[in-house]
């Protein structure tokens, strides 16, 4: 182990003497971090996966110039010859220069840990995934080191090395590729996606360590040493001696077993799920439901062997979901794996079931032809069945999973009631939400607009939506729904604070008529309409030339969440359209959900609404604006509903939270101090004893907004159950694997982020670079200097 480390420790100090190694490693730096910074500050979010996805490619051209010299320098320099005839094995050799050169890639790398550092700090950004980022990298440094050793030990030249191994470094990754792969065989496709380095890398940058992922990049670094110690010890042996033939013998096994390791190891279970919220685990929802089940459920999951690469990755993680949903559910779920294409009675069975083929291009006999393939789910329970056709991701397929077996398995399905009448949106018009729903509810519709109306109640809906009513609730209407909330029901209300002429461009404000109600909840809500100027949505301006122009829209915010709730457990962000401002006047009982940054202004509902307007506002007008808030019930409640499971209550809120509320309960974006508002009482002399939540906006569930923000509708959902009190789901929904916003609330922040690495970073390698490679220089001289006198 001495002479292995005496041999890396030569080999490291022989990169940090040369003026070459800081060149490389500068120019390495310089090149990811400015594409990386390119594609983060443009996209606003707080992810490093635009560093990793191009660490690949980068690594393919930056690993094999480091390792070029490794051993054809030796070689070519006779250095080589002296070193084997020191008191060394093969071995040590091989190892100490893998040793020296993987330390020198990963503190080259290492240069970029101040700009996750500094991701870290400005936002909410998971440490978890970027660890196992870095962890993924490291793996990849370690197989490419490996090749590149093997080919500088195979020739003398370092240009031949660095040629070599770049041209093998991205045949690895290139044979990953869908372009590359829709020209071959199904099964040698197949076969290439498992030994490219594409799909495992990616799989353990996403913030999951899995053992099929590590044995891959370790299996075949450690069958590039091998290669690398059988060409070394080739040199001094006899062709013709024993010793020569059980090496290339020994050589030839160890490679056969590594591709079989990976072409047949796809049935290895063991994974490290690094990420912050356990997003690759099952979550602890799904594993009390599946626990639960007193019956047979069965999965199939109908899966053709010739799919897309692409898709063949992705059916990895679906059958490890599937295992997973088999083992916690104690053999009450049972799991077929049926491939159509090979048994015609799954075929049929699909067919019944409503799944189809998708069709997918392949290139034979120099043509693209249409192929067909099955990548459908189907569950059943009792009579009760349902079918997913096509396995279109596996973000949110735990979820869909879990909430079909829980559909299938209730006994009651509640109802949840859209409000009719006063232009309130009808659940159609919300597609992407009244589909969620209609997986767990019964979505009904509640006429409030007439005389003679029907008493509602908790017992027959759940929960009311009323979504964005544009003319004011009559007092009946309204005193209907008071006696609703009265009586222990739930409400949800997606107020708007204006509504749009297309024929003007000033927004006409709304009054819905709740108000008085909502101020007996704790709320009271501000028609103004919500800007901010730091986290905003960005929308087109228009064809400009020959351009077409994307500007910042602060009257299209982006929400953070205020705390923790349930009702906004892993999500990070809520795209608003208009959005009105909620003052809290009860902070006992009314819980912020949604808040802006502290750089939101309020805009009267005559102000103009066009994005190219001046947005420059005194510092002193800016301030944190809450767009949504639950109102928790009066004496804490009715009990929990029968046969509905529910989390304790209580203070959710952080230290921080609570000051955001006090700050809205005494600001209305006027500087003016609030009038105490009416206790719950004031207008019947009865508590509101059932829940509410409130949004101070009703565009956001449409489908322009819900379709390009999907965790607009997740946090709707999550409303929804917490209103009913089946909190179980939320858990499930709330593994969000989409990356917080990344919000620089000033340029001077955004300057110091964004060149304290491109230009900091570099710089300070370069001043070391100086001071070691002058210094080396000087001690040298003054060495030889002493030597001579």
């Amino acid at each position: 182990m001495r002479n292995t480390w005496n041999v890396a420790r030569r080999e490291l100090g022989g990169f940090f003497d040369q003026p070459t190694a800081y060149v490389l490693a500068i120019a390495f730096l310089i090149l990811s971090l400015y594409l990386a910074f390119r594609t983060l500050l443009a996209s606003g979010v707080a992810t490093l996966r635009p560093l990793f996805d191009l660490l690949p490619i980068l690594f393919a051209v930056f690993v094999p110039a480091v390792t070029m010299r490794s051993l054809a320098e030796e070689r070519r320099g006779g250095t080589l010859e002296w070193l084997m005839a020191q008191p060394l094995q093969e071995t040590q050799v091989v190892v100490g220069k893998f040793l020296g050169n993987w330390l020198f890639v990963l503190i080259t790398l290492a240069g970029t840990l101040p700009a996750a550092l500094g991701l870290l700090l400005l936002s909410d950004a998971d440490p978890g995934i970027i660890l196992a980022q870095y962890i993924g990298a490291a793996l990849l440094a370690a197989q490419l080191v490996a090749l590149g050793l093997w080919t500088s030990s195979l020739t003398r030249n370092q240009i031949t090395a660095f040629i070599l191994g770049s041209g093998l470094s991205f045949l690895l990754f290139l044979i990953g590729l869908p372009v590359v792969q829709i020209g071959l065989p199904p099964l040698l496709s197949g076969a290439l996606a498992r030994l490219s380095l594409v799909g495992h890398f990616e799989n353990v940058a996403r913030g999951v360590v899995d053992l099929r992922d590590v044995l891959y990049f370790l299996s075949t670094g450690a069958l590039f040493l091998v290669l690398t110690g059988a060409v070394l010890a080739r040199e001094r042996l006899s062709h013709t001696r024993p010793d020569y033939r059980r090496l290339r013998l020994g050589a030839l096994v160890t490679a056969l077993l590594v591709l079989t390791l990976n072409l047949l190891g796809g049935h290895i279970r063991g994974r490290l799920d690094l990420t912050r919220e356990n997003l690759y685990t099952l979550s602890e929802g799904t594993k009390e439901l599946l626990q639960d089940l007193d019956d047979l459920v069965q999965v199939k999951l109908f899966a053709s062997s010739e799919l897309p690469p692409e898709v063949q990755l992705q059916l990895r993680d679906v059958r490890d979901l599937l295992a997973d949903f088999r083992r916690f559910s104690g053999g009450n779920v049972v799991v077929q794996d049926l491939n159509p294409d090979e048994d015609d009675e799954a075929r049929e069975e699909a067919s019944s079931l409503g799944i189809s083929p998708i069709e997918f291009n392949v290139v034979r006999d120099d043509e693209f032809q249409v192929k067909r393939g099955y990548y459908g789910l189907a569950l059943t329970f009792a009579d009760e069945q349902e079918v997913i056709p096509v396995v279109q991701q596996t973000a949110d397929l735990e979820y869909r999973l879990a909430s079909a077996i829980a559909g299938m398995t209730r006994t009651e399905t509640p109802r949840i009631a859209f409000a009719q009448g006063y232009g309130a949106s009808a659940a159609y018009e919300l597609p992407a939400f009244r589909d969620d729903l209609a997986d767990r509810y019964e979505v009904t519709t509640l006429q409030l607009q007439g005389d003679s109306l029907a008493p509602i109640g908790p017992d027959s809906i759940r929960v009311l939506v009323v979504a964005g009513p544009t003319q004011p609730l009559d007092s009946g209407a309204v005193e209907r729904v008071r006696d609703y909330l009265e009586g222990g029901g739930s409400a949800l209300f997606l107020l708007e604070p204006v509504e749009l002429n297309p024929q003007s461009p000033m927004p006409t404000p709304v009054r819905s008529g709740l108000e008085p109600l909502l101020e007996d909840g704790g709320i009271r809500f501000n028609a103004s309409l919500v800007a901010d100027l730091a986290s905003n949505q960005r929308v087109s301006m228009g064809q400009r030339g020959i351009f077409n122009v994307i500007s910042p829209y602060p009257l299209w915010p982006i929400a953070i969440p205020a705390g923790s709730h349930p009702v906004t457990r892993g999500l990070n962000s809520l795209s608003l359209g208009w959005a009105g401002a909620l003052e809290l006047t009860d902070t006992a009982r009314v819980r912020p959900l949604w808040v802006t940054t502290d750089a939101a202004t309020l805009k009267g509902p005559g102000s103009p609404i066009q994005p190219d307007q001046d947005w420059n506002v005194p510092e002193d007008q800016l301030a944190v604006r809450t767009v949504a808030a639950a109102v928790l019930p009066a004496g804490g409640g009715p009990g929990p509903v029968t046969g509905v499971s529910r989390e304790p209550e209580g203070p959710q809120e952080t230290e921080e939270t609570e000051e955001t509320g006090n700050a809205e309960a005494t600001e209305d974006g006027t500087g003016q101090e609030p009038e105490p508002s009416g206790t719950d009482q004031d207008s019947t002399g009865s508590p509101l004893t059932g829940r509410m939540i409130v949004v101070g906006d009703a565009t956001f569930l449409e489908s322009q907004f819900a379709q390009a923000s999907p965790q607009n509708v997740l946090f709707a959902s999550n409303a929804v159950d917490w209103l009913a009190q089946d909190e179980s789901l939320i858990r499930i929904r709330a593994k969000n694997r989409t990356p917080p916003a990344l919000v620089l609330r000033s340029d001077l922040a955004q300057a110091t982020f964004k060149w304290g690495n491109l230009v900091g970073v570099p710089a300070l390698l370069a001043l070391i670079g100086v001071i070691r490679v002058t210094g080396r220089r000087r001690r040298a001289e003054a060495r030889w200097k002493e030597v001579v006198s």
